[in-house]
C-alpha cells in the first residue's frame, strides 16, 4: 500500500481548558459488553481524561487501543485515556451527543444524519473506505434477488450505513421502504434474528457479516457505491476546548494507518481477538473489504456520496427537511487537524 502524504505540523495547538462530564455504557457488537467510566475532558492542569471509542468496524481504533500509543503519548501530559466500545454508528452518535465520548466512530451517513438532527459534531478524519454493508440471507434461502424481499421482514440498525444501504438497494431494484418490514435491531441482533428465522434478510455490517458468511449466510446484494466512508467525529466543544488533544488523536490515527499498511496480518489478528472472529475471516475484512489507504481528509468525494444519501433522509422521514441536510453537509467537515498530522509524534510503548 502507498500511504497518503500529509503536510508536516507547522505548529502545535495550545491545549484549551474545559470540562465535560462523561459516563456511558455501550453494548458491544461482537465482544460482550463494554462499560465506560466517568471522566473529565482534557484540561491544562489536574486530572484529565480523553474519552474515545473503539469499534470492530473501525480497525484503526483497535490498533491504537491494543498498542497503547495514546496512553504512552499522553501520560507525560497528565491525560488518561478512557476507551468505550461502540456497537454501531447509532450508539457512537448517542455517546457523542451525550458528550460521553469526545471522539467517536461512525459511517459517513450516520454522521450526516446526526448533524442534520442537531448533534454538534465535526468529522475530523476518515479511517477507511470500506465495503462493510450488504444484504444477507440465510443458507439455502429461497430469496435470490432484492425484488424477492417484497413483503418480507428485514433486520437493520436504523441510523447506520446498513440501514441506508437497504433503502438504496430497494430503490435501485424498483422497491420502496414500505415494501418491506424493517426490524430495527442492533447489528449482532440482526444476524441472530436471521439465524433463528425471525427475519427473512439482514442488512449486515462487517466484521459480523464476514463471520456470518463463514457460517453459511449468503450475500444477496452488494454495491460498493452504497457504502459511505468511515468517519471519525468529535464534539465541537472538545475541538474548541482541547485542540491539542484532538491533534494527538489524529496523529495517533495516522500513525496507526501507516502501521496497519505494513502489518496487515497483525491488524487482522487484533480484529479477530476483539471481534471473536476466525483469523481467516478477519483477514478477509482487513485486506478485501477495508481500504485503510484512503486520503484521511474529508472533502469533495465524501460530500458527493452524502448528497445522495441525504435525500433519502428526507424521503424516509429521518430528517425533517432538505435544508437541514444541506446545512449539515456544509458544516460537518473539519480537515484542519488531519492536514497538520504528525504521526511521528506518537510514542510507542
Amino acid at each position: 500500500m502507498t500511504m497518503h502524504s500529509l503536510r508536516p505540523l507547522s505548529r502545535r495547538r495550545l491545549l484549551g481548558l474545559g470540562t465535560a462530564s462523561a459516563a456511558a455504557v455501550l453494548l458491544s457488537a461482537c465482544a460482550g459488553e463494554a462499560a465506560g467510566t466517568e471522566g473529565s475532558s482534557a484540561g491544562a492542569s489536574g486530572s484529565s481524561t480523553l474519552n474515545i471509542d473503539f469499534a470492530t468496524y473501525n480497525p484503526l481504533s483497535l490498533v491504537i487501543k491494543e498498542k497503547g500509543w495514546l496512553e504512552t503519548t499522553l501520560k507525560e501530559q497528565g491525560v488518561s485515556v478512557n476507551w468505550l466500545q461502540s456497537a454501531g454508528s447509532n450508539k457512537a452518535n448517542e455517546a457523542l451527543r451525550a458528550e460521553a465520548v469526545h471522539v467517536g466512530s461512525t459511517a459517513g451517513s450516520a454522521a450526516l444524519l446526526a448533524r442534520a438532527n442537531g448533534s454538534p459534531i465535526k468529522t475530523i478524519s476518515l479511517y477507511s473506505q470500506p465495503e462493510w454493508s450488504a444484504l444477507v440471507v440465510g443458507k439455502g434461502s429461497p430469496i435470490t434477488s432484492v425484488q424477492g424481499l417484497k413483503g418480507k421482514q428485514v433486520a437493520a440498525t436504523k441510523g447506520t450505513d446498513p440501514y441506508f444501504f437497504l433503502l438504496q438497494a430497494l430503490e435501485a431494484n424498483g422497491l420502496d421502504a414500505s415494501d418491506v418490514t424493517v426490524q430495527n435491531l442492533q447489528h449482532a441482533d440482526g444476524w441472530a434474528a436471521l439465524q433463528n428465522g425471525s427475519v427473512d434478510a439482514w442488512s449486515g455490517l462487517d466484521p459480523i457479516m464476514a463471520g456470518a458468511e463463514q457460517d453459511g449466510a449468503e450475500l444477496l446484494y452488494r454495491n460498493l457505491d452504497f457504502n459511505t466512508y468511515g468517519f471519525l467525529n468529535a464534539t465541537e466543544s472538545f475541538l474548541a476546548e482541547s485542540p491539542e488533544l484532538a491533534q494527538t488523536v489524529i496523529d495517533a490515527y495516522e500513525h496507526a494507518r501507516a502501521w496497519a499498511a505494513k502489518n496487515p496480518d497483525e491488524t487482522a489478528s487484533i480484529l479477530a481477538d476483539v471481534a471473536g472472529l476466525d483469523e481467516k475471516v478477519a483477514h478477509q475484512v482487513i485486506v478485501e473489504r477495508s481500504n485503510l489507504d484512503v486520503d484521511p481528509a474529508p472533502g469533495a468525494k465524501q460530500q458527493a456520496v452524502l448528497k445522495t444519501v441525504g435525500t433519502i433522509f428526507v424521503d424516509s422521514g429521518d430528517v425533517a427537511q432538505q435544508a437541514d441536510v444541506d446545512q449539515a453537509l456544509d458544516e460537518l467537515f473539519d480537515d484542519s487537524f488531519v492536514t497538520q498530522a504528525s504521526p511521528d509524534t506518537i510514542k510507542e510503548s
